[in-house]
């Protein structure tokens, strides 16, 4: 995923189903090349590169 991508889709009100080493996340916020996410299935936050970030193809 790259930078211009995460502006879109904290900007949108859609919703984007957005995956850190198969786990689901939600972009809390960015720093640079650095973003802030939340996982969705506990508490953890973690620090981590956008380009880390990828959404699942739903044609794959």
């Amino acid at each position: 995923m790259d930078l211009e991508r995460v502006h879109f889709i904290l900007d949108n009100k859609e919703k984007s189903d957005i995956f850190y080493q198969e786990r689901p996340v939600w972009i809390q916020g960015i720093n640079n090349n650095i973003a802030k996410v939340g996982f969705i299935d506990n508490f953890e936050e973690r620090d981590v590169f956008i380009e880390d970030l990828y959404e699942r193809n739903l044609y794959n």
